[in-house]
């Protein structure tokens, strides 16, 4: 292709609520500017720190330009070029013969959102494994709690738009950051604070988003679940739950307040750390403003409580009857808003027969453990596992297997392609077209190709385009994205946001989204369950003890919000200790520590700063294994234990110990 000097529209392919909308400079067929565009007015023109660096990425040392073999041990990172034709032929007739060999089942393809949108993920991939009748993945690795709760509770009913924040007088930021993970929410949050909202934070960190808030409470990590139902139960005993809107609305409401009872200001206190005073003062102030919006976050879902922590939180607005009112409710992800058939677009009626599910939080198990069949063949795309996935190193076992054939199709060379037989090298979002949907604004976007592909980079549709025709799977329009996109979007729609780039979601007939007033919950009946059969009893897992006294978290960071970009935008990444913690151990700011358990040990320097409780510690998630001094990142230190409510990942139950490096 050939695209003029000038500056174009695209979207920003990270895994952020924001899906903001770029403007890109192009001069001599390359990307030297990225800049934010006013085509998408929810982003309003300005954009990350993190994006912005995002040409390095395309003109990365570590791009990956052609496909390669590997040469040496894996690992170890020797690969030899060889073609295109040489490398489809070679991927196709392995798989082939696992599949004569072995069954298709023995096939796993490993994938997240990477930086993909629709098109790119869950698409055209997603035909071709079940054509092919390959295990099917298990999307746990976020989300999968918070996602299962919302459908049970309100049928994924759309959420309040953040632009909407400005009329609240309460803001509730519950497991969730914005100033790192969602920038344009925290700027609808501070407007609205300026315009006289109280602003409420719910996180185990002190944040950025903390220090700007009125109130900042601190649960200790994995007892969301415990502070949420004290709210709920103050909000009864105080008579500041809405009994005509229960009545009309909510279905469980006993059951729920059953479940709740126990947990006295004091008893919550004692199990949370979150003082009396505090916790009557937020439920008092959230009672008695209007409109009222909690913002649950993802972060208070990583633990053995998450679920359970979410179904409470989300059960605050029903129970206190914040609905009705344009700004009040609650937002999870917007994702619902999109009308989009999600069937029609990944196709499962193709696989011919179920196939066997693989929790991808548990990729270390699968590839080490599973049997009839194992796993014989893994391909990793939209994703670097060993730098996400819990168990790191049962993960690297099981990818250093020589009977496992492993394809990556990647950017660059992460840590994971490191492992692979085959490295494919594919587009980034500037070299390809793609379909962009949201789950924290209701726009939906189209972005163009905008420079020919960096060295011989094809997109996952072109890549799985041409391994169906090897092995034989399909018809070449099954794999068109003028077809996908009519399936999912339908003829019309597809053709307006293919020729707009922007189209604003509607319903009811409006524009506003105002839950029981333009939106309602999905459920069968229209109501919303607070004890849904499907989701078990509301309860609260005590922790288990353990010999390591420090729990770790991993959050998203203003540098990385998952591994993407890793490889050169936090090359030092640092451990957060309480100064309490660190005096104790002898450890000052900027030493180098280990931390540890029974699964492994992680390498950094220290940051001493109260920013964390005393007991817990932080470092960021994402990072890559040549940022640590020891090769190690901290889902060494993460088990693959599923959590209450849809097998999710539990990276916050992690405990630890940490000591000077040179102890």
């Amino acid at each position: 292709m050939e695209t003029a000097d000038g500056i174009y529209d695209s979207v920003c392919p990270l895994d952020c609520p924001d899906t903001c909308s770029l403007s890109v400079t192009i001069a001599d067929g390359r990307v030297t500017h990225v800049d934010g565009s006013h085509r998408n007015p929810y982003t309003a023109g300005f954009i990350c720190a993190k994006v912005r660096r995002y040409p390095e990425r395309v003109y990365a040392p570590e791009r990956l330009l052609h496909p390669l073999r590997r040469v040496g041990a894996k690992g170890e990172g020797r690969f030899a070029r060889i073609s295109w034709d040489d490398a489809l032929d070679l991927v196709s007739s392995r798989l082939a013969t696992v599949v004569r060999e072995s069954g298709a089942e023995a096939i796993l393809p490993y994938h997240y959102g990477g930086s993909n949108g629709l098109l790119n993920d869950d698409a055209v991939d997603a035909r071709f494994f079940h054509l092919l009748g390959a295990s099917q993945l298990e999307k746990t690795i976020c989300a999968a709690p918070t996602g299962a709760v919302a459908r049970a509770l309100y049928g994924g009913m759309v959420g309040v738009p953040p632009e909407d924040y400005g009329r609240a007088r309460c803001i509730v930021l519950w497991g969730v950051n914005p100033a790192a993970t969602s920038i344009h929410t925290l700027r609808h949050v501070q407007e609205a604070q300026r315009a006289g909202a109280l602003i409420v934070v719910v996180d185990p960190r002190r944040t950025r988003t903390a220090r700007i808030a009125d109130i900042h409470l601190q649960p200790r990590p994995g007892t969301d679940v415990v502070l949420a139902l004290a709210v709920a139960r103050q909000l009864i005993a105080s008579g500041a739950c809405d009994a005509s809107f229960i009545a009309a609305n909510v279905v469980g409401f006993e059951t729920f307040r059953a479940a709740a009872e126990r947990f006295t200001p004091s008893v919550c206190e004692e199990i949370t750390a979150v003082p009396v005073r505090d916790l009557c003062n937020f439920a008092a102030a959230y009672a008695a403003a209007s409109p009222a919006v909690v913002r649950c976050g993802w972060g208070l879902e990583r633990n053995r409580n998450g679920g359970n922590a979410v179904r409470a939180v989300l059960a605050l607005p029903a129970i206190a009857g914040k609905f009705g009112v344009r700004g009040g409710g609650y937002t999870m992800s917007m994702s619902g808003g999109f009308d989009i058939d999600k069937q029609r677009l990944g196709r499962p009626d193709l696989r011919a027969c179920p196939a066997r599910s693989v929790n991808m939080t548990q990729l270390g198990r699968a590839l080490t453990e599973l049997a009839s069949p194992p796993i014989r063949a893994l391909f990793v795309y939209n994703a670097n596992p060993v730098a996400s996935t819990p168990d790191q190193n049962r993960v690297l076992a099981g990818l250093a297997r020589e009977d496992l054939f492993t394809v990556v199709h990647e950017q660059v060379m992460t840590d994971t392609a490191l492992y692979a037989d085959v490295v494919l090298p594919a587009t980034t979002i500037f070299e390809q077209n793609e379909l962009h949907k949201s789950y924290g604004h209701v726009y939906l976007q189209y972005s163009r190709a905008l420079i020919d592909p960096v060295g011989e980079a094809v997109d996952n549709a072109t890549l799985f385009r041409h391994l169906a025709a090897r092995m034989g799977l399909g018809t070449a329009d099954l794999f068109a994205e003028q077809e996908m996109m009519a399936d999912a979007l339908g003829v019309a729609r597809a053709e307006e946001v293919r020729s707009e780039r922007v189209l604003r979601m509607a319903f009811a007939g409006s524009y506003d989204v105002v839950q029981f007033g333009t939106v309602w919950p999905r459920t069968a009946d229209g109501k919303i369950h607070l004890a849904p059969a499907d989701l078990g009893p509301i309860c609260f897992r005590e922790e288990v003890p353990s010999t390591y006294p420090l729990v770790l978290l991993t959050p998203a960071s203003e540098r990385l919000i998952n591994s993407s970009l890793g490889e050169f935008n936090l090359a030092d990444p640092r451990l957060t200790l309480h100064p309490e913690d660190a005096s104790a151990r002898g450890i000052v700011d900027g030493a180098a520590v280990r931390i540890y358990n029974d699964l492994g040990r992680v390498e950094v320097r220290a940051r001493v700063a109260d920013d964390v409780a005393p007991g817990v510690v932080s470092m960021p998630k994402g990072i890559w294994r040549s940022a640590t001094l020891n090769g190690a990142t901290a889902t060494a230190l993460i088990a693959d234990d599923l959590g209450d409510i849809g097998d999710g990942a539990c990276f916050n139950d992690a405990r630890v110990e940490v000591e000077p490096l040179g102890a």
